[in-house]
């Protein structure tokens, strides 16, 4: 079993939650009300992912697709997106693009999370006014990293590229 999972299964935990009449595990230790809308038309990933937060002592909310990310993220508020890059029908830049459009959504965060390490969605997701591009699979370590940066209250973003590619140019 790798580290991760060995380790988000190992996690200290209390059954306190239930969605759809599945009993979730919560960390013991509480992030705060941070709460992360996690956007992945896979569904089994955006389990795993959901999973994860919680017992990491996120609050967590889902969306499936670009356009129902767009929704949830009006009506919910999230303090961070989760965005992934490729889904059918409005991608993740596309979703991305229209959060950073919208003046109640722009200053959320946005990680966009996708299997392409250089190309034109990412390079689109980019401009578009992604915070961070994770590139999958990623280490669960690596992600936990990732939204303690963009939660903290302190943070700036970096001023260095955030590809791959841009760290060649």
């Amino acid at each position: 079993m790798p580290s991760d999972a060995n380790q988000l299964l190992h996690t200290p935990n209390v059954l306190n939650q239930t969605r759809n009449g599945t009993v979730y595990a919560q960390a013991e230790t509480d992030m705060g009300n941070n709460k992360i809308l996690v956007v992945e038309d896979i569904a089994d990933y955006r389990e795993m992912i959901m999973l994860f937060l919680r017992r990491s002592g996120y609050r967590a909310v889902e969306a499936a697709t670009g356009f129902e990310a767009v929704s949830q993220a009006r009506v919910t508020r999230p303090n961070l997106i989760l965005m992934d890059l490729d889904m059918p029908a409005m991608t993740g830049d596309q979703a991305t693009a229209r959060l950073k459009a919208d003046p109640s959504t722009r200053n959320i965060p946005v990680i966009v999370t996708t299997a392409f390490s250089y190309g034109s969605l990412v390079d689109r997701a980019i401009t578009a006014g992604a915070d961070e591009i994770m590139h999958k699979p990623f280490a669960l370590k690596l992600l936990r990293a990732a939204l303690q940066r963009h939660l903290s209250l302190d943070y700036q973003p970096p001023r260095i590229p955030l590809t791959p590619r841009d760290l060649q140019r």
